[in-house]
C-alpha cells in the first residue's frame, strides 16, 4: 500500500493558539503545515524577517514541515491576475515575488494559485486575453521562483467560484503559456468533483504536472464527510507514486476544529484500508 503524507491548512484552526493547533494536528498523525498567508497578515510584505523566522521555528520545533503557501491573494487589495490595467498585472507580479521570499522563508516549496476572486474575467475582457494577462503577470513572477527554490502550482476551481480556469486542461493550457518547470499543476478534490470525467481518471491524466493535492468534499467539509468516495482517489494517487503532501482544505466549520481535523484523517486512513 503506498505511504503519504498528510498536511492540513493553518486556517483550519481559526483562532486557536499556533501551539494548541499544532499540538492537535501532530497528535491526530499530520506532518505537514500549509500556510494561509492571510492568518499571519493581511499583506505578506508587513510580516517582519524575525517574524517569519519565530514563525517557521514554531512549527518545525513542533515537528512539522511547512509545506508552503495557498490563498496567496485573499485578504489583499489591489492585485488582480487578469485585469487589463498593466499597472496592477504589474504589482501583483511583484506580489506574488514576495510571497515566493516568503514561502521560502518559512521553509516552504510550493504556492498554490487558487483565489479566484482575483481572477475572475473581467467585465468586457474575453477569456483569450484574460489567459494572455495571466501567463504575462506569472512568467514575471519566474526568476523568483528559481531564486527561491519554489514553485508555483495553479489551482483549476470549480465554476461556482468563478470562470476562470475551471478544469485541469484549462490548468494545463495556462501551464504551457508561462513555459517553465517552476510552474506546475494543483488538484483539489472539491473544485475536480465539478468536471465532467472522474476524480482518478483526472489525476492519473495530470500525474506529470502534479505538485501538491488537497483533499476535501463538494460540502465544503474534510474528505470523507460528503459524498465523495476516497478509495478511488488514493488508489489513482498510489497509482502514479505521488510524492507530495496530501492536504486537508475546509471551508466550512460548522463541524468545529477538532471534528474537522480528526474525521478527516481518520476518514482518509479508512479509505486506503
Amino acid at each position: 500500500m503506498a505511504s503519504f503524507r498528510y498536511g492540513i491548512c493553518n486556517e483550519t484552526f481559526q483562532d486557536w493558539p499556533l501551539d494548541k493547533a499544532l499540538e492537535l494536528a501532530k497528535r491526530v498523525g499530520y506532518t505537514g503545515w500549509e500556510v494561509a498567508p492571510f492568518m499571519l497578515a493581511d499583506d505578506a510584505r508587513s510580516i517582519t524577517p524575525q517574524q517569519r523566522s519565530d514563525y517557521r521555528s514554531q512549527v518545525e520545533a513542533a515537528g512539522f514541515e511547512v509545506i508552503g503557501l495557498h490563498w496567496l491573494l485573499a485578504k489583499t487589495e489591489g492585485f488582480y491576475l487578469t485585469t487589463d490595467n498593466a499597472e496592477v498585472r504589474k504589482a501583483t507580479t511583484e506580489y506574488f515575488c514576495e510571497l515566493a521570499r516568503l514561502c521560502k522563508d518559512l521553509g516552504g516549496k510550493v504556492m498554490v494559485l487558487g483565489s479566484p476572486q482575483q481572477r475572475n474575467v473581467p467585465e468586457g475582457a474575453s477569456m483569450e486575453q484574460a489567459y494572455e494577462f495571466a501567463a504575462e503577470v506569472l512568467r514575471g513572477v519566474v526568476p523568483a521562483l528559481e531564486e527561491n527554490g519554489v514553485r508555483i502550482a495553479l489551482e483549476p476551481l470549480g465554476h461556482e467560484e468563478g470562470n476562470f480556469m475551471n478544469t485541469q486542461a484549462q490548468g494545463r493550457q495556462l501551464r504551457e503559456m508561462i513555459g517553465s518547470e517552476h510552474v506546475g499543476l494543483h488538484l483539489d478534490v472539491k473544485a475536480m468533483s465539478d468536471e465532467t470525467e472522474d476524480i482518478a481518471g483526472l489525476i492519473r491524466e495530470n500525474a506529470d504536472l502534479m505538485l501538491h493535492f488537497h483533499a476535501n468534499d463538494p460540502n465544503r467539509q474534510g474528505p470523507g464527510m460528503g459524498d465523495v468516495d476516497f478509495a478511488p482517489i488514493f488508489e489513482a494517487l498510489g497509482a502514479v507514486d505521488y510524492q507530495g503532501w496530501v492536504s486537508v482544505e475546509v471551508f466550512d466549520y460548522a463541524p468545529g476544529v477538532e471534528t474537522l481535523v480528526t474525521e478527516s484523517m481518520r476518514n482518509m486512513l479508512a479509505a486506503q484500508a
